[in-house]
């Protein structure tokens, strides 16, 4: 912006107001946050004051119109919204361009509506900003609310072919993305991302659902299979699925949580299968564990952690509030003793604040009537 301001003196520009500063705390706002779009732009203005003319005019016209863009887009779910926030920062500018005006010539009559022309064109110009955030995504790998947003879309064209050929995968995803959402809400991160990172997270069984439990309706693949070939197509899901995301341009920071929801623990059932079965065999255990990394934020430990509750919990026979409790009790051990969650900064009074959540939770999913004591 101050290079262009630049520029625009250098040629002489008719009025400096053509230039659409307001797409700063646009771009800043939906890529970061709102102090630090408020910040730049008020640091932008305030340079671009000491070059032109009327600096208290300017300044007061383009800190309203900025403060009014940062409002509008506070809640931004989809990129039209940018027309209707276009149209909340022209409205400001008509506002702040009449009341000034009729400081100066005291009456409507008196005033001229042709200058006013630099404020729409650069409204017009600020809807730049929906190419130049698309760029900035792609470019640096930042992720913005409106992509997630538009990747947990269950109607998108890879999710619907997940839930149609894999059916029990889609819904286990479905769980674990409430399981992960109402944890990470609670304990603070980013619900959206973990949304969408749970949605995603088991992509690459697409490629063969039926080889995994939630799928299979029948005889098990896996009974006519070496335990290593099974524990191999099950390990492959991971790979596969970061390959099929970014085939489909998912976000980097999405795709973290496929690469990290089993961490570098080992596929535990087909390992001591082949323990049991095979005790005078040699085993390297690299061929049943999975490749990493482990979690490396909140985000990514909470969905771990909903995974594995969510998974096992399927096994449950006739649930019930003690059988719920102590499932979700050893999970969470067992990821710590395993030295799962070594790197996310996830404390003790989050762990149990995630523990009471998955129970609650599971309760209600299973029905399990708590038993209240009775009063005499």
């Amino acid at each position: 912006m101050l290079l262009a301001l630049t520029w625009a003196i250098k040629i002489d520009l008719p009025s400096l107001y053509y230039i659409p500063f307001c797409i700063v705390p646009i771009i800043i706002r939906i890529l970061f946050d709102t102090r630090l779009a408020l910040y730049l732009h008020l640091l932008v203005i305030l340079i671009a004051g000491f070059f032109v003319p009327n600096s208290f005019e300017f300044v007061f016209f383009q800190t309203t119109a900025g403060m009014v863009a940062i409002y509008s887009i506070r809640n931004l779910v989809k990129r039209e919204q940018l027309l209707l926030s276009a149209l909340f920062i022209l409205s400001a500018y008509f506002i702040c361009y009449v009341g000034v005006a009729l400081l100066r010539e005291g009456t409507f009559d008196e005033i001229e509506w042709i200058n006013f022309a630099p404020f729409v064109v650069s409204v017009l110009l600020s809807l730049i900003a929906y190419p130049v955030i698309y760029a900035f995504e792609r470019v640096f790998g930042i992720t913005s609310d409106v992509a997630l947003i538009e990747v947990t879309n269950t109607n998108n064209k890879l999710l619907r072919e997940l839930a149609f050929k894999a059916p029990g995968t889609f819904q286990h995803s479905l769980q674990v993305a409430n399981l992960a959402e109402a944890a990470i809400f609670k304990i603070g991160g980013n619900a959206l991302l973990v949304r969408a990172g749970a949605l995603y997270h088991d992509i690459g069984k697409i490629e063969n659902p039926q080889y995994f439990i939630e799928n299979n309706t029948g005889v098990s693949p896996h009974d006519k299979l070496p335990y290593e070939q099974s524990a191999q197509i099950i390990i492959k899901h991971v790979h596969k699925g970061i390959e099929i995301a970014r085939k489909h341009q998912i976000p980097e920071s999405v795709i973290d949580f496929i690469k990290t929801h089993h961490g570098n623990t080992r596929v535990d059932f087909f390992y001591q299968s082949f323990l049991k079965n095979s005790p005078e065999k040699f085993v390297d255990e690299n061929i049943f564990r999975y490749p990493g990394p482990i979690p490396f934020s909140k985000e990514t430990g909470v969905l771990m952690l909903a995974d594995s509750v969510e998974a096992a919990s399927r096994s449950l026979k006739n649930p019930d509030a003690q059988r719920i409790n102590d499932l979700v009790e050893r999970i969470i051990d067992y990821k710590l003793e395993q030295k799962q969650l070594d790197n996310c900064d996830l404390t003790l009074k989050d762990l149990e604040t995630i523990k009471l959540i998955f129970k609650t939770m599971l309760m209600s999913i299973y029905h399990v009537r708590i038993d209240y004591p009775q009063t005499v």
